[in-house]
């Protein structure tokens, strides 16, 4: 049985994720701050990630919990802009994502993805994309101080496996997470209504359980080295044909390829090929 050590287990995206690893057979150990719901498959300890000490015996084994770790998933991180002052969210994230990869390293673990972020990508593009669907093509455009930190963890990223090939740090740049319940507490068909509420991430979100999907299919690949990738849903948060939205909101911005329906604007296709993502679930199937 694969151990995997998910950071953030107890979060929105990080539940799923130790759900579905779980139920995929994987041995979970959920290291955050925050206490796990009641009945979480995963055995729990709390862990300061700022702390590099911490983050080695959280990776190496802790006590009689465990031994050893083959796998690591890191999704612990203060999770959005304005949540707390922009140096604070900086010397979390950052110090964090640095002190998982270098535990790692040190202790011969090859298989690490994390979090990454579609804010990489320009949001909340008041300076309108390159081209859409956006994709892992161009350069990361941070805006905002969330948004650099991710960036400069993608660039260490590209370090960490320059110094050892064999190792493999996949960044997801996961849309705007969303349980179930979601689709109706932030009534998703009234988007419809007023699209400026959702033009910030091109109308994207991406269900939790496709995240977790993802992130199991990253887990499983054989890649080497460091990518990223963009993950999003199927679809958009909307009913207008993506084509139409692009037009109106867009006009001028080159459409690389045929848009079909309502399929996201956050290009998914890098995943699909390398990853053999294929997610299932959206929020027209839950109001």
């Amino acid at each position: 049985m694969t151990r995997v050590v998910v950071t953030g287990g107890s979060g929105k995206l990080g539940r799923a994720v130790v759900t579905d690893l779980a139920e995929h057979g994987y041995e979970v150990v959920n290291v955050d701050q925050a206490p796990p719901p009641a009945g979480q498959p995963a055995a729990f300890t709390r862990v300061d990630l700022t702390d590099l000490g911490q983050v080695v015996e959280a990776l190496s084994g802790i006590d009689d919990r465990y031994s050893g770790v083959d796998a690591v998933v890191h999704l612990a991180a203060i999770p959005a802009p304005g949540l707390r002052p922009s140096g604070a969210t900086f010397a979390n994230n950052v110090v964090a994502t640095h002190h998982v990869f270098h535990a790692a390293k040190v202790l011969g673990i090859r298989n690490v993805v994390w979090a990454s972020s579609e804010t990489v990508l320009g949001l909340p593009f008041e300076t309108p994309p390159p081209y859409v669907p956006v994709d892992e093509e161009y350069a990361v455009r941070p805006e905002s101080t969330y948004s650099l930190g991710k960036a400069v963890e993608e660039e260490m990223a590209r370090h960490f496996t320059r110094w050892d090939p064999q190792l493999k740090l996949i960044g997801l740049r996961f849309s705007n997470v969303m349980d179930v319940e979601d689709y109706t507490e932030l009534g998703f068909p009234g988007f419809e209504d007023d699209p400026q509420r959702r033009i910030w991430n091109l109308w994207g979100y991406i269900d939790a359980r496709d995240g977790a999907l993802a992130v199991r299919l990253a887990l499983e690949s054989d890649l080497t080295g460091f990518e990223a990738f963009v993950i999003a849903s199927p679809d958009t948060v909307m009913t207008t044909p993506s084509a139409e939205l692009v037009a109106r909101w867009f006009p001028g911005v080159p459409v690389r390829r045929e848009l079909t329906g309502t399929e996201t604007l956050l290009g998914i296709d890098k995943a699909r090929r390398l990853l053999g993502y294929d997610p299932r679930h959206t929020w027209r199937d839950h109001v």
